[in-house]
């Protein structure tokens, strides 16, 4: 497959992203859309004419992003609904709730490098939020995706799925010492893995899914981490990995994987930087590695998810 290059770079912002393009008509979510580059996602998406959900844990919060969204770009079309991807129920009511197509889900939400902690199911918290909520949330909508002909769906993942596959023989941690950056790491490499399997089973309802790293943006995504860590992985990252991104421009993948033309049925990648990644190079922190596009290991996710969640 021939690589997929834009004009677009690490500096690009969303607003760059999406000029020109019109939205008009077409329905968007976007998981975490009232905090870090959820918000400059929705927004850039609602500046080009898209309805957009904003589907959040604190709906307060969430209708004072939607105020802002709607004075800034004019379109009022900026809805609030209530979602915890931690807690299935709360994914089974919302998707049960939706009407109609959805064009755009962009799976932005996540938990980071969290302390050890469990669901009530006993399943880690990381990785029950970041894949197994937007796991159920994704298939619970692929009626209203499958319905909205040529709809994308945004997995949005990291560089932290360099540090570790899916552990398949110990998802949760329950044999093995916990480590926050492992969990994390799995996490995000399940958010490929789901990316690979789904444009799989999903390309012949004209659905593409792709997965992307945003880049490093100073949010609250890193509340439990300490900024001297933060600055240990900054250092150690390097390459564009080395700069801090705005939240505008941390947003500039997220949207073009979700409307920009130059992607029109492109499936199955995983982008950074505004362009498709390259294999990652042993001793770097960026471009994809092989574990994360492994077709068997995303078989194999799918299966385990729909094992676990029923």
């Amino acid at each position: 497959m021939t690589r997929i290059t834009t004009p677009f770079g690490f500096s690009s912002t969303a607003a760059e992203v999406l000029d020109g393009v019109d939205l008009t008509g077409r329905r968007a979510v976007v998981t975490g859309g009232a905090s870090g580059i959820g918000v400059e996602t929705a927004r850039a998406l609602a500046a080009a004419g898209a309805e957009v959900t904003l589907a959040v844990r604190r709906r307060e919060a969430g209708e004072h992003t939607a105020e802002d969204i709607i004075a800034t770009t004019g379109n009022k079309q900026v809805l609030v609904a209530a979602l915890d991807l931690a807690d299935q129920t709360s994914v089974r009511r919302f998707t049960a709730a939706w009407e109609g197509p959805l064009h755009i889900l962009v799976n932005n939400a996540g938990v980071m490098a969290a302390p050890e902690t469990r669901t009530p199911e006993g399943w880690e918290l990381q990785f029950a939020t970041n894949h197994f909520g937007h796991f159920t949330l994704a298939t619970g909508l692929h009626g209203a995706l499958a319905a909205a002909g040529g709809a994308r769906v945004v997995s949005v993942s990291s560089s932290a799925h360099l540090r570790s596959a899916v552990v398949f023989d110990d998802i949760h941690f329950r044999e093995r010492p916990y480590e926050p950056w492992s969990a994390y790491g799995q996490s995000k490499t399940a958010n490929v893995l789901f990316a690979v399997e789904a444009t799989r089973r999903w390309a012949g309802d004209g659905i593409t899914v792709n997965a992307l790293m945003p880049g490093g943006i100073r949010t609250n995504l890193q509340r439990y981490v300490s900024d001297e860590e933060l600055e240990r992985l900054r250092r150690a990252s390097g390459g564009g990995g080395a700069q801090w991104k705005t939240p505008e421009q941390g947003a500039a993948t997220s949207v073009l994987v979700a409307a920009s033309p130059l992607l029109d049925g492109v499936s199955g990648r995983y982008f950074e930087d505004c362009e498709e990644a390259e294999p990652n190079r042993p001793g770097t922190r960026t471009g994809v590695a092989p574990h994360a596009l492994d077709p068997e290991a995303a078989e194999r996710l799918w299966q385990v998810s729909v094992g676990t969640l029923g």
